[in-house]
């Protein structure tokens, strides 16, 4: 009796007891969630995974891989887009636990001569163009992974395809796979490693990612995910011949599910590592993530507590910090949605870009309201 009203005084004498956290929905509420988003936009093919406490609690794949409707599965192989350039910068991370390369040196250092000397390279990004504009010699890995070098996102898109800074590296947010590029390309070239092979070695290998690789591999084509453009047009799965770690892999909702338990927990990685990816890093005030040169918003219109950080999205919500990550093509929508409290993420990934519309309810339905910041993620898209 004296313990059970010492149990009830409790609260009176320290305040009331932090409520447990509410436990993330099973498979079944998972799978309604899904149905309720495939009914709502139209998509053809989704997959969700979640983890809880930093495990991998529930992988799951709804509706077709292909037009002929065969079942899209959890080990299907899907397009991972730009989640690539997640699994580089962990790679990275890795790499500095090796003491291969540091964040904050110089990529110039890392080369045994100037950047663009070694000129256009298809491989790669077209060094040559960079010429006459010092600013290349300041680029740090940090910089590229936090998206600030000052390139567009792609040379082709400027108006004459030529690679160019459009402000002072560091200064600024401004997504960019040609940044991407040339990390791998000090990777590969300074540090005579092969982007493709580290990844290998440090992520899909001990990740337990069995059906993971940045470029085409045979086995694939046994159960593959074609995909779904906007206006409902099916369209065939790339053959990616070219190491691209800004974003040429190619996976699984399985396989990426362990990568993304590892991302959360800092499985594989040192306390410092670790640290890094949720260190508040560059802040964001452009209105939204693309255009990527639009420049600064006026504050009214800028994105609240979010910031660029080693390879992630840092934001700050009513359940504490989280990170994003996402991947998009004309078929393809992925996103990766995680909380530091309690070690929980949802990923998602889609062989109908038409899913994207439904991504903020299915993290909601499964993770509560997160503070993700969708808006500036996905502009003036309607949602379900």
């Amino acid at each position: 009796m004296r313990r059970a009203k010492f149990a009830l005084m409790l609260p009176l004498l320290f305040g009331a007891l932090p409520a447990a956290a509410e436990p993330v929905p099973g498979e079944a509420a998972v799978a309604a969630t899904a149905a309720k988003a495939m009914a709502a936009t139209g998509a053809r093919g989704l997959a969700i995974a979640v983890i809880d406490d930093g495990k991998v609690v529930s992988v799951q794949a709804f509706g077709e891989r292909n037009a002929k409707g065969e079942p899209l599965t959890p080990t299907t192989i899907m397009y991972g887009a730009s989640l690539t350039k997640a699994v580089f910068a962990y790679t990275v991370l890795r790499l500095v636990d090796e003491g291969r390369l540091a964040l904050d040196k110089p990529i110039a250092a890392m080369l045994a001569k100037p950047l663009p000397d070694y000129g256009n390279l298809d491989d790669y990004g077209n060094w040559g163009d960079l010429a006459g504009d010092e600013r290349w010699r300041t680029i740090t890995p940090r910089m590229v992974l936090n998206h600030s070098t000052g390139f567009a996102n792609f040379a082709f898109l400027e108006p004459d395809g030529k690679l160019r800074i459009h402000f002072d590296p560091g200064s600024r947010y401004g997504y960019s796979g040609e940044g991407i590029s040339l990390l791998q390309f000090a990777v590969d070239e300074g540090l005579g490693l092969n982007s493709g092979r580290e990844i290998q070695r440090l992520v899909f290998d001990p990740l337990h990612m069995p059906r993971s690789s940045l470029i085409w591999r045979p086995d694939f084509a046994d159960n593959l995910a074609d995909g779904w453009e906007l206006d409902g047009k099916a369209v065939p799965h790339d053959e990616r011949s070219r190491v691209r770690a800004a974003g040429s892999m190619d996976t699984t909702i399985t396989d990426l599910a362990n990568f993304a338990a590892a991302l959360v927990s800092g499985t594989g990685l040192s306390k410092a590592a670790r640290a890094e990816l949720m260190r508040p890093g560059l802040p964001i005030r452009s209105r939204s993530q693309f255009p990527t040169l639009q420049g600064e918003a006026p504050a009214a219109d800028q994105p609240a507590n979010i910031s660029a950080t080693v390879g992630l999205i840092r934001f700050t919500g009513p359940q504490g910090t989280g990170f994003f990550r996402g991947g998009h093509n004309d078929s393809t929508g992925n996103t990766l949605v995680c909380l530091e409290k309690g070690r929980r993420c949802v990923l998602i990934m889609s062989n109908d870009v038409r899913s994207e519309a439904a991504f903020p309810m299915i993290v909601r339905e499964i993770l509560g309201e997160t503070g993700a910041p969708w808006r500036w993620i996905f502009g003036d898209m309607k949602f379900v």
